[in-house]
């Protein structure tokens, strides 16, 4: 990947158009390589036939856009992350946990426990990876005033013991021979730490929450260096200021255009940065539904294409959830059940 103080280099850059595109996140070749015309254009105010060239370039310098063999795919697959639930039934219908260099959609209901997922996949990211986690930090979208420290603290609490200390030392909480899951004072030093390292911000509408995901963008490139790179971003939820804000079937076509827009921005977050995106999805019912579930997500078809992985979550008795995978690439459909306690996900 190119340092971002190359970008003059390409075509047709200029100071003043590199500065524009670092601005709105485009600091490296490999990004713009897999930008449109129309985006780069709109983005550094020069025309699509300029910007088509930039991109060329960008494509050949990044060594981007060219074919490749099988096997050459399946050595880039396995850099891929797997990042666990905390549930083991799930992770196994996951085929391992959720996949970095994908999204994947959880939705359901409400009370199903969407908010509670991207909750506890927000702390798991940070474990170790003996542990399940990817030893990295976590990007939250909260469109719907869903995230509250005081779960992440119960969550953290929850964890097993064995990924509580081995999180303290990462975490600079406690030595290697000082970790104690049942100090009370590391216990809290350690939840500080993990809040530390979860970025949040609230999305007023839906212009401002595709705003916030080119912002996130920024971040999580900028992260990769760090010690804990951003390896987990969150939208919760992905629709609801879609569904308030584009009303009726006159506004459909507008709403998922602008919807198709902001999912290939996410979309871009997780390949260049091999990091998890996880997006909640609200539910509609359809009345033309005689037999089985009527519950549909929104979102159509464009949201249906896009997700990598299909989750839907539905109640069961008491505090029980029923997780259904609905559709992955290379999954069989199945379901898992799980818990949703005080201290956070668990199993049956």
């Amino acid at each position: 990947m190119a340092a971002t103080e190359d970008l003059e280099d390409l075509p047709g850059v200029g100071p003043a158009t590199a500065e524009k595109l670092r601005e709105n996140g485009f600091d490296s070749y490999q990004g713009i390589a897999v930008a449109s015309p129309g985006e780069l254009s709109n983005t550094a105010d020069i025309g699509e036939s300029s910007a088509a060239d930039i991109i060329s370039a960008a494509r050949e310098a990044a060594d981007i856009g060219g074919f490749e063999t099988g096997a050459d795919v399946l050595e880039r697959r396995e850099q891929i992350g797997k990042l666990t639930w905390g549930v083991e039934e799930v992770d196994d219908l996951l085929g391992g946990g959720v996949e970095t260099q994908s999204i994947t959609e959880v939705y359901g209901e409400f009370g199903a426990g969407k908010s509670q997922v991207t909750h506890q996949l927000a702390v798991t990211v940070q474990l170790p990876a003996e542990h399940g986690g990817l030893a990295g930090s976590a990007v939250f979208i909260d469109s719907e005033d869903t995230f509250r420290p005081e779960r992440i603290d119960d969550m953290v609490r929850g964890l097993p013991d064995e990924a509580i200390e081995a999180t303290m030392i990462t975490h600079g909480v406690a030595e290697e021979d000082g970790a104690d899951p049942d100090d009370d004072d590391l216990l809290e030093d350690l939840v500080e730490a993990v809040l530390d390292r979860i970025h949040v911000a609230k999305a007023f509408n839906s212009n401002h929450q595709i705003l916030l995901a080119e912002k996130a963008q920024e971040i999580v490139s900028e992260s990769q260096d760090d010690e804990f790179p951003v390896r987990l971003l969150c939208v919760d939820s992905l629709t609801a200021h879609f569904r308030a804000e584009y009303v009726g079937r006159g506004e459909l076509a507008e709403r998922q255009q602008k919807l198709n827009k902001h999912l290939h921005d996410l979309m871009r977050v997780g390949d260049l940065n091999n990091t998890a995106v996880l997006v909640t999805n609200q539910v509609a019912a359809n009345p033309d539904s005689f037999f089985g579930d009527p519950t549909e997500p929104i979102g159509g078809n464009i949201l249906g294409h896009t997700s990598t992985f299909r989750l839907y979550l539905r109640k069961s008795k008491g505090d029980k959830r029923i997780v259904r995978l609905v559709d992955a690439p290379n999954l069989p459909d199945g379901e898992a059940v799980m818990r949703v306690e005080e201290r956070g996900l668990k199993p049956e």
